[in-house]
Protein backbone atom coordinates (compact mmCIF):
# COMPACT_ATOMS: atom_id res chain seq x y z
CA UNK A 1 0.00 0.00 0.00
CA UNK A 2 2.48 2.67 0.65
CA UNK A 3 4.30 1.62 -2.64
CA UNK A 4 0.61 2.62 -4.35
CA UNK A 5 0.67 5.43 -2.51
CA UNK A 6 3.89 6.63 -3.08
CA UNK A 7 2.90 6.20 -7.13
CA UNK A 8 0.29 8.24 -6.85
CA UNK A 9 1.28 11.15 -5.02
CA UNK A 10 4.84 11.24 -7.58
CA UNK A 11 2.04 11.21 -10.37
CA UNK A 12 0.25 14.10 -8.82
CA UNK A 13 3.83 16.37 -8.25
CA UNK A 14 4.45 15.52 -12.19
CA UNK A 15 1.30 16.40 -12.99
CA UNK A 16 1.97 19.86 -11.12
CA UNK A 17 5.13 20.63 -12.19
CA UNK A 18 4.55 19.97 -16.01
CA UNK A 19 2.81 23.11 -16.52
CA UNK A 20 5.57 25.37 -14.71
CA UNK A 21 8.47 23.48 -16.48
CA UNK A 22 6.32 24.16 -20.18
CA UNK A 23 5.90 27.96 -19.45
CA UNK A 24 5.55 30.14 -22.75
CA UNK A 25 8.94 31.68 -23.62
CA UNK A 26 9.75 34.16 -26.09
CA UNK A 27 12.11 33.23 -28.95
CA UNK A 28 15.71 34.52 -28.29
CA UNK A 29 16.13 37.27 -31.25
CA UNK A 30 18.89 36.36 -33.60
CA UNK A 31 22.18 39.01 -33.02
CA UNK A 32 22.01 41.51 -35.41
CA UNK A 33 25.30 42.38 -37.63
CA UNK A 34 26.97 45.88 -36.85
CA UNK A 35 26.30 48.86 -38.69
CA UNK A 36 29.51 48.70 -40.32
CA UNK A 37 29.92 45.22 -41.08
CA UNK A 38 29.27 43.90 -45.00
CA UNK A 39 26.21 41.65 -45.62
CA UNK A 40 27.26 38.43 -47.88
CA UNK A 41 26.50 39.52 -51.19
CA UNK A 42 25.25 43.36 -50.40
CA UNK A 43 26.91 46.80 -50.57
CA UNK A 44 28.76 48.46 -47.50
CA UNK A 45 26.44 50.91 -45.47
CA UNK A 46 26.90 54.07 -45.93
CA UNK A 47 28.77 55.49 -42.92
CA UNK A 48 26.75 58.14 -41.16
CA UNK A 49 28.28 61.93 -39.61
CA UNK A 50 25.95 62.93 -36.75
CA UNK A 51 28.17 66.89 -37.16
CA UNK A 52 27.05 67.16 -40.62
CA UNK A 53 23.06 66.17 -39.65
CA UNK A 54 23.27 68.07 -37.02
CA UNK A 55 24.08 70.88 -38.79
CA UNK A 56 21.62 70.41 -41.77
CA UNK A 57 18.82 70.37 -39.01
CA UNK A 58 19.91 73.35 -37.21
CA UNK A 59 19.83 75.33 -40.36
CA UNK A 60 16.55 73.84 -41.51
CA UNK A 61 15.23 74.34 -37.31
CA UNK A 62 16.81 78.30 -38.57
CA UNK A 63 14.78 78.28 -42.05
CA UNK A 64 11.73 77.78 -40.88
CA UNK A 65 11.68 79.61 -38.17
CA UNK A 66 12.23 82.71 -40.00
CA UNK A 67 9.84 82.05 -42.57
CA UNK A 68 7.42 81.63 -39.54
CA UNK A 69 8.39 84.84 -38.40
CA UNK A 70 7.92 86.30 -42.24
CA UNK A 71 4.34 84.72 -42.20
CA UNK A 72 3.58 86.16 -39.03
CA UNK A 73 3.99 89.63 -39.83
CA UNK A 74 2.19 89.20 -43.25
CA UNK A 75 -0.46 87.26 -42.47
CA UNK A 76 -1.97 84.25 -44.52
CA UNK A 77 -0.62 86.57 -47.84
CA UNK A 78 2.48 84.60 -47.93
CA UNK A 79 3.71 85.32 -51.25
CA UNK A 80 3.48 82.65 -54.57
CA UNK A 81 6.16 82.94 -57.40
CA UNK A 82 5.42 86.55 -58.12
CA UNK A 83 6.09 88.25 -54.99
CA UNK A 84 4.42 88.82 -51.53
CA UNK A 85 2.05 90.05 -53.00
CA UNK A 86 1.28 88.06 -56.13
CA UNK A 87 0.93 89.67 -59.41
CA UNK A 88 4.20 90.93 -59.98
CA UNK A 89 4.43 94.83 -62.04
CA UNK A 90 0.65 94.16 -63.48
CA UNK A 91 -0.48 93.42 -59.85
CA UNK A 92 0.92 96.92 -58.50
CA UNK A 93 -0.53 98.71 -61.25
CA UNK A 94 -3.77 97.27 -59.93
CA UNK A 95 -3.41 97.91 -56.48
CA UNK A 96 -2.17 101.47 -57.33
CA UNK A 97 -5.15 102.38 -59.70
CA UNK A 98 -7.53 105.13 -58.41
CA UNK A 99 -10.57 103.80 -59.65
CA UNK A 100 -10.09 99.89 -57.71
CA UNK A 101 -8.88 101.81 -54.98
CA UNK A 102 -12.40 103.48 -54.31
CA UNK A 103 -14.33 100.07 -55.85
CA UNK A 104 -12.19 98.28 -52.60
CA UNK A 105 -12.85 101.25 -50.38
CA UNK A 106 -17.11 101.00 -51.30
CA UNK A 107 -17.28 97.60 -51.10
CA UNK A 108 -15.75 97.12 -48.26
CA UNK A 109 -17.93 99.59 -46.89
CA UNK A 110 -21.02 97.70 -48.01
CA UNK A 111 -19.79 94.99 -46.44
CA UNK A 112 -19.17 96.58 -42.82
CA UNK A 113 -23.09 98.35 -43.09
CA UNK A 114 -24.56 94.73 -43.82
CA UNK A 115 -22.13 92.70 -41.26
CA UNK A 116 -23.78 95.28 -38.95
CA UNK A 117 -27.75 94.44 -40.77
CA UNK A 118 -27.09 91.12 -40.00
CA UNK A 119 -25.77 91.45 -36.50
CA UNK A 120 -28.97 93.63 -35.27
CA UNK A 121 -31.37 91.12 -36.99
CA UNK A 122 -29.62 88.02 -35.22
CA UNK A 123 -29.95 89.88 -31.91
CA UNK A 124 -33.70 91.14 -32.53
CA UNK A 125 -34.51 86.72 -33.23
CA UNK A 126 -32.76 85.94 -30.00
CA UNK A 127 -35.15 87.36 -28.59
CA UNK A 128 -38.07 87.57 -30.65
CA UNK A 129 -41.50 85.07 -30.26
CA UNK A 130 -42.10 82.42 -32.68
CA UNK A 131 -44.31 84.62 -35.36
CA UNK A 132 -41.88 87.50 -35.17
CA UNK A 133 -38.84 84.63 -35.81
CA UNK A 134 -40.08 83.43 -39.29
CA UNK A 135 -40.45 87.19 -40.72
CA UNK A 136 -36.82 87.70 -39.18
CA UNK A 137 -35.68 84.57 -40.90
CA UNK A 138 -37.19 85.73 -44.47
CA UNK A 139 -35.30 89.34 -43.96
CA UNK A 140 -32.19 87.59 -43.36
CA UNK A 141 -32.49 85.50 -46.47
CA UNK A 142 -33.46 88.60 -48.36
CA UNK A 143 -30.35 90.48 -46.98
CA UNK A 144 -28.02 87.42 -48.04
CA UNK A 145 -29.75 87.56 -51.65
CA UNK A 146 -29.31 91.53 -51.70
CA UNK A 147 -25.88 91.27 -51.05
CA UNK A 148 -24.95 88.20 -53.38
CA UNK A 149 -26.62 90.46 -55.87
CA UNK A 150 -24.07 93.17 -54.82
CA UNK A 151 -21.11 91.48 -54.92
CA UNK A 152 -21.66 90.00 -58.15
CA UNK A 153 -21.97 93.52 -59.59
CA UNK A 154 -18.72 94.72 -57.75
CA UNK A 155 -16.75 91.50 -58.72
CA UNK A 156 -18.11 93.04 -62.36
CA UNK A 157 -17.23 96.39 -61.81
CA UNK A 158 -13.18 95.33 -60.88
CA UNK A 159 -13.17 92.72 -63.72
CA UNK A 160 -14.26 95.36 -66.17
CA UNK A 161 -11.69 98.33 -64.92
CA UNK A 162 -8.95 95.14 -65.20
CA UNK A 163 -9.66 94.40 -68.94
CA UNK A 164 -9.37 98.61 -68.89
CA UNK A 165 -5.81 98.05 -67.73
CA UNK A 166 -4.83 95.60 -69.59
CA UNK A 167 -5.68 97.61 -72.96
CA UNK A 168 -3.81 100.47 -71.76
CA UNK A 169 -0.71 98.69 -71.08
CA UNK A 170 -1.16 96.14 -73.49
CA UNK A 171 2.40 95.12 -74.84
CA UNK A 172 2.46 96.42 -78.55
CA UNK A 173 5.82 94.46 -79.14
CA UNK A 174 4.51 92.93 -82.43
CA UNK A 175 3.22 96.21 -84.18
CA UNK A 176 6.65 97.48 -83.45
CA UNK A 177 8.35 94.20 -85.13
CA UNK A 178 6.11 94.50 -88.28
CA UNK A 179 6.85 98.56 -88.73
CA UNK A 180 10.50 97.71 -88.35
CA UNK A 181 9.84 95.20 -91.00
CA UNK A 182 8.76 97.22 -93.65
CA UNK A 183 12.01 98.10 -93.82
CA UNK A 184 12.12 101.41 -90.82
CA UNK A 185 14.38 101.13 -88.65
CA UNK A 186 13.63 103.13 -86.05
CA UNK A 187 16.37 106.09 -86.82
CA UNK A 188 18.70 104.05 -85.70
CA UNK A 189 22.49 104.39 -87.72
CA UNK A 190 23.48 101.81 -90.52
CA UNK A 191 26.49 99.63 -89.38
CA UNK A 192 29.35 100.29 -92.03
Amino acid sequence: MKIKTLLIVSAIGIALATPESLQAQAKPKPVKPDAGDIKEGGKERPKIDVAKIKDRLKAAFEKRKKNRGDAKKEGHKLGGKKGPKGGGAFGKLVRDDEKVKELREAFQAAAKEQHDKVKALHKQLKDASDEDKDGLREQLKGLRTEWVENMKGNREEVRARLKEIREEFKNKRDEVIDANEDGDDGGKPAAA
